[in-house]
């Protein structure tokens, strides 16, 4: 990511008091919420000695590339060291990675796992059995040598339309909460996640799907919070009080006609200042950024109501529904009906 100059340099021209430092989690809700997750698969990865995955191929097929087509869905995969030790190799990068260290990939991007100097190469997710499952999979592979446990799996998610926010996302989301003092809510979580999987229950599969779900909103938030100064884009913007407080506004009432002087009073600073802070972190204007959010909305409308389009284009601040459809294909590279299909489908 980027880094600009410190927010600190810009003109302030305080008209106020900053909003609390809390103030973009409204906006981090709103907008979770519309990729509220669809479908999930979980498994326990339990190898032992030397060996290595190769899960680009899975991964290619259940991403379905970068964007997630037509109708904005996403299969983000995750894995979670539950015990032992195993490498990550993503492109020419290595890391080593340890009991309560998780990952998540939002991009789906290929990547292998493994132990020692590599030894057999193993496909968890082609040996996984048939669903409908009553417990968690377990997949063994070796013997003898260093056991390795992982919950490994993939979250589907309806959506991952707002560009803001698919842009900020980095390629990898790596927590290591064993050693993180500000990681004690996900260490928790993911011990949680481990005693599910461990000791089958009824219910077990749903509660897993609630807290893997749960974990990957705990990762966003904690990229959030270990953001260094001047950094840039929507989870930087999330971080700045004045920022995340127009934020929070707009996401709360997004049918509003927006001002300048509407966020210039939220966020404690000027006209100019609010403007400024806008290009600055987000690369656009407060303008601009209403009229994403609203387009998000009509797409997630689109993809979970039955609505007629001409309702959802007047509701996303559109005088015709020929004006919304242009617009939404031009930021969708869909027009609406089309977007409606793909998700249905």
């Amino acid at each position: 990511m980027e880094r600009a100059g410190s927010l600190a340099s810009l003109p302030d021209d305080l008209t106020g008091s900053p909003p609390t430092a809390r103030a973009g989690d409204d906006a981090l809700s709103a907008v979770l919420r519309t990729i509220r997750l669809s479908g999930t698969l979980q498994f326990c990865f339990m190898p032992r000695g030397d060996w290595q995955t190769d899960a680009a191929p899975s991964l290619a097929r259940l991403a379905g590339g970068r964007d997630g087509g037509a109708g904005g869905g996403r299969v983000v995969p995750f894995h979670i060291v539950a015990d032992g030790r195993c490498w990550l190799r993503v492109g020419d990068a290595r890391l080593e990675l340890s009991a309560g260290d998780v990952i998540a990939f939002p991009f789906g991007t290929p990547h292998q796992l493994g132990c020692g100097a590599g030894g057999p190469t193993v496909t968890p997710v082609k040996d996984l059995p048939p669903k409908p499952w009553r417990e968690i999979p377990v997949m063994r592979y070796g013997d003898g040598g260093t056991a390795t446990r992982l919950l490994c799996g993939f979250l589907q998610f309806g959506s991952m339309a707002f560009r803001p926010l698919h842009d900020a996302l980095p390629p990898v989301l790596l927590v290591r909460t064993a050693s993180d003092p500000d990681a004690a809510w996900l260490r928790a979580t993911l011990e949680r996640i481990v005693a599910e999987a461990e000791h089958a229950r009824p219910g077990g599969l749903s509660v897993l799907e609630r807290l893997t779900e749960v974990t990957f909103i705990e990762l966003l938030r904690h990229g959030i919070a270990g953001l260094a100064p001047g950094s840039v884009g929507w989870l930087a913007a999330m971080a700045d009080p004045r920022l995340g407080a127009c934020l929070s506004a707009i996401h709360a009432d997004p049918r509003r006609d927006w001002s300048l002087a509407d966020l210039s009073s939220v966020a404690g600073l000027s006209r100019s200042a609010v403007a400024e802070r806008f290009a600055t972190v987000l690369a656009t204007s407060p303008v601009r950024y209403v009229r994403e959010w609203r387009l998000c909305l009509a797409g997630d409308a689109l993809r979970t109501t039955d609505r007629p389009i001409a309702d959802i284009a007047f509701e996303a601040g559109y005088g015709s529904e020929a004006a919304f459809s242009r617009a939404f294909a031009k930021a969708f590279d869909s027009p609406p009906a089309a977007w409606r299909n793909a998700a249905s489908a």
